[in-house]
């Protein structure tokens, strides 16, 4: 966005950032799946940037652990601290969600912990090694709204209303950190009501395969393995279709994938999840393989053939937060008719009151919007300005001039102590 550049004179142009960006994140992808005996050659810039794609993609904690190389003065400290954040900020977030368990229990109200919460759960990970920016909660419509009313008698707020989720947050006066993990940031639950996915408009609800069918007062599991990773499934496909999937996403795919059945994966089978192949081809391409070949087979054949096409093309840096470019119709390779696609279409030109309210929603609440001015633009000043250059999107971008500052801070305090 050149408002943007204007206001960062300390950033290289934006096809060198764009290209930092694609550099750091491929290379990081692969230091988690297959670590690497020598640090990259990376210049400065890149370094920051690195930064960057460590938190943007919540692969902090699992770098600290897995690197075998240390980097510049600075890069392993970062990790570190990093982990320690995310362990704290862990320990903050279960503890929650064990005084949530026990106040439904009391309610008669069942609940279950989701995605990343639920892996924690599980013990697929350690201390430290995954963040919880969210607590998610799924509970059936029937008990929303107690459901609701009960996080409130714990002392959270509800700030505001999505398609899939109630947002709830404690009134903490700690200054919220916007680069990065942090223990002092504030706590959220999300409450969902259903478990669904725009793709790309059209809403894939998955909910009757998530919810137990006999749940319990308090915390319940996902019913099955299978269930689990289906959401884990269906999520990054929305991640990758809007372009905001993390690598912390398809490390879970691969954890989880290499502890499930034979059964587990003919349960999945039997769904006929047609947005299940491009996550597990991307989780393949970095990992390996993780799927038994039928059933990758089955997933293959169950994908829309436009679709397939593309995504055995695109690579984490095409379809996650380290794409800096912005598209006009991101994820329009998702429309399984053309009757969708033209409709997608539309609903981007002519945006819906409830994208409306959310644009304006992130005004508030997006630290990245601070700067520049695309946030503030209408929809056709938005057309306008992509059709004469690329804006560059505004969350990269405020992470990497984040990690920039950070390195900057740190070499001038070194400077002081010399």
């Amino acid at each position: 966005m050149r408002g943007i550049e204007r206001e960062s004179p300390q950033l290289p142009p934006m096809t060198s950032v764009a290209a930092a960006l694609r550099a750091t994140t491929e290379r990081l992808a692969g230091e988690l799946a297959n670590p690497q005996g020598a640090a990259p050659e990376w210049s400065a810039f890149e370094w920051h940037t690195a930064r960057a794609v460590a938190a943007m993609h919540g692969i902090s904690g699992l770098l600290a652990e897995t690197l075998l190389w240390r980097g510049p003065q600075g890069w392993a400290d970062f990790l570190g601290q990093q982990r320690a954040h995310i362990a704290q900020r862990q320990l903050r977030t279960l503890e929650l969600l064990a005084r949530v368990g026990e106040s439904f229990q009391c309610e008669g109200i069942p609940v279950q912990a989701l995605k990343g919460a639920a892996l924690c759960r599980e013990g697929l990970y350690q201390p430290g090694q995954r963040p919880m920016a969210d607590l998610d909660l799924l509970t059936s419509p029937l008990h929303t709204v107690p459901a609701g009313e009960i996080l409130e008698q714990l002392g959270l707020r509800e700030t505001h209303r999505t398609f899939k989720h109630r947002v709830f947050e404690t009134p903490d006066a700690a200054r919220a950190h916007s680069f990065g993990e942090h223990a002092e940031n504030q706590l959220k639950v999300e409450l969902h009501e259903r478990i669904c996915e725009p793709l790309p408009y059209r809403l894939t609800d998955i909910s009757s395969l998530v919810l137990p069918s006999s749940p319990a007062p308090g915390i319940n599991p996902y019913p099955s393995p299978a269930a689990l990773t289906a959401h884990l499934l269906l999520h990054a496909a929305g991640g990758m279709a809007y372009r905001t999937l993390r690598l912390v996403q398809l490390h879970d795919i691969a954890l989880l994938a290499r502890h499930l059945t034979t059964r587990d994966w003919q349960q999945l089978i039997d769904w006929r999840p047609w947005w299940a192949a491009p996550p597990l081809i991307l989780t393949e391409r970095y990992y390996g393989t993780v799927v038994p070949e039928a059933v990758m087979a089955s997933m293959h054949r169950s994908c829309p053939p436009i679709l397939h096409h593309m995504c055995m093309r695109q690579r984490v840096s095409d379809v996650s937060m380290s794409r800096l470019w912005l598209e006009a119709f991101p994820g329009i390779e998702w429309a399984r008719t053309a009757g969708e696609a033209i409709h997608f279409i539309i609903r981007r030109i002519v945006p819906s009151a409830e994208v409306r309210s959310g644009r304006k929603l992130a005004l508030t609440t997006d630290p990245s919007l601070a700067q520049g001015d695309w946030g503030r633009l209408s929809q056709s000043r938005r057309i306008l300005r992509a059709v004469r250059a690329r804006p560059a999107r505004s969350w990269p971008l405020h992470n990497v001039r984040e990690a920039q500052a950070q390195c900057r801070a740190e070499d001038a305090a070194a400077l002081h102590r010399s």
